[in-house]
């Protein structure tokens, strides 16, 4: 009997493993660690009087890496020779050349966001560590906010640099580091404490390769600068405003292109590569029943080459109106930049289908080859598959010495012209993301100057508008662009 269980014990396992009864299955995990290090213990202690420091360990409950050390970790004042951090396991050694320490001077380590957890990169963010080469702390603190100078939006990339003036001139900021140096916050403010009741030139730099000196446009490094030196006090936190710009250039896109001159058969010099002339017309020809030309654009042919010589009279475009082809008057004009595109511009039917047809001999190369002659047949949008901004400005902003920009998705300029009426109606607009802003135009050119660091000049002010709009197709959008609701 007892034979006869195991045989049948034995059966039955062979079945069960056959049929995968045993089936090994992966641990899934636990929710995913969001919780940055935990600093558990730091030696010497913060805020340390009278004494040079010159190791500091700092021990966190999980294991720690650091990165980025020469972008995120700094020491002000700032010394000749930079700091040792190194990390391992739950530990980060700071090594400090004691050396190179003053008298009676406050120190401050930041530390930004250099330390991470090894595994899921959680931050220990901004920590801050001090102490005191003489028997008190330096208490005053300079605090304020940066701006794009561009957009009017807050600046999160720039660090903020002060100079001492008795030790500094204006140029200094490009020839050597400063005294006291901060990163903005993510909101473009910042607050630089610990400082002596010294007057300091201050100035917020793009600094692209961490190395605490201003290097130009060249470099594409932005500042921003004050007025006037600063001076921090007991009585109250000193405020400062800076707006970071490109020097000497303009970075607001031109509204409207340059004006065109029509095409006289002969826009340029012609290029002299063997390569045949071709070119590319973008009209969608894939679908006659969906509408894809826009009405507010002219088609734009590309050459891959400057053509020879254009002859309009061969360049139909028509539209069907009850079975009937009708042309569509043009004119023509090529882009003032390279002369390779050319535009045919004509008084746009709603959700028409059209036919442009290049006959033989509408464009020569500069050996008189003619281009291959084509024809494209398509449909124009309609008025609802665009938006309608109504734009209404406060009477402040009226006159020659105001621009209005809109912005489309946060690079094209549609409109930017000076404000000569409180109410600006914007029709036919593609559908997608809207941002506004007002310039100060104070030379009135109508459009935003950068500022200059060593001629002392500001970039002129933009105001943007509060909140970015969506705009959806057949929709119109009344935009109020009050003071008060600005941010």
């Amino acid at each position: 009997m007892t034979a006869s269980l195991t045989r049948l014990f034995l059966f039955s396992l062979l079945i069960c493993l056959g049929a995968g009864c045993a089936n090994i299955v992966p641990p899934t995990g636990g929710k995913k660690d969001i919780t940055p290090p935990r600093l558990v213990e730091i030696t010497p202690a913060d805020s340390q009087r009278n004494q040079k420091v010159s190791k500091i360990v700092m021990r966190f409950d999980e294991y720690v890496t650091v990165s980025d050390i020469s972008s995120q970790v700094h020491i002000s004042p700032l010394i000749d020779v930079p700091l040792k951090v190194v990390g391992a396991y739950k530990h980060i050694t700071v090594t400090i050349p004691d050396s190179l320490l003053e008298e009676n001077t406050t120190y401050r380590i930041s530390f930004g966001n250099a330390i991470k957890d090894l595994h899921e990169g959680n931050v220990f963010a901004n920590y801050v560590y001090s102490f005191s080469t003489g028997n008190y702390f330096d208490s005053l603190k300079i605090a304020g906010k940066v701006f794009d100078a561009s957009t009017g939006l807050p600046d999160s990339s720039a660090t903020i640099l002060l100079y001492p003036v008795n030790s500094s001139t204006d140029s200094s900021v490009a020839r050597k580091k400063p005294m006291y140096v901060n990163k903005v916050k993510a909101d473009g403010s910042f607050e630089i404490a610990g400082l002596p009741e010294k007057t300091f030139r201050i100035y917020a730099v793009r600094d692209k390769n961490s190395n605490l000196i201003y290097d130009g446009i060249g470099a594409g490094e932005w500042v921003g600068f004050a007025n006037a030196p600063i001076t921090p006090t007991a009585d109250s936190v000193q405020r400062v405003e800076l707006r970071v710009f490109p020097e000497g250039k303009d970075t607001t896109n031109a509204a409207v292109p340059g004006s065109r001159n029509k095409f006289d058969n002969a826009p340029s010099p012609a290029s002299k590569t063997k390569e045949g002339l071709t070119y590319i017309v973008t009209v969608d020809t894939n679908d006659v029943r969906k509408r894809t030309a826009e009405i507010t654009k002219p088609i734009a042919v590309t050459f891959n080459k400057i053509p020879e010589s254009i002859l309009h009279e061969k360049i139909f475009l028509s539209y069907d109106s009850a079975g009937i082809a009708v042309e569509s008057p043009t004119t023509i004009n090529f882009d003032t930049a390279t002369h390779k595109i050319m535009q045919i511009h004509t008084n746009w039917k709603e959700n028409s289908v059209y036919t442009l047809r290049l006959i033989k001999g509408f464009a020569k190369d500069s050996t008189g080859a003619d281009v291959m002659p084509s024809k494209y047949v398509f449909r124009s949008k309609r008025d609802d598959d665009y938006g309608i901004l109504d734009i209404h400005l406060p009477t402040k902003y009226y006159g020659k010495g105001y621009v209005l920009q809109v912005m489309f998705n946060s690079k094209d300029t549609i409109y930017q012209k000076p404000v000569l009426d409180t109410m600006v109606h914007l029709p036919r607009l593609m559908p997608g993301m809207y941002t506004f802003s007002v310039i100060v135009d104070a030379n009135e050119n109508g459009v935003w100057d950068s500022g200059n660091l060593f001629g002392k000049k500001q970039p002129e002010l933009v105001i943007p508008y509060n909140s970015s709009v969506q705009l959806k197709p057949g929709w119109q959008n009344i935009i109020d662009f009050d003071e008060k609701k600005r941010k």
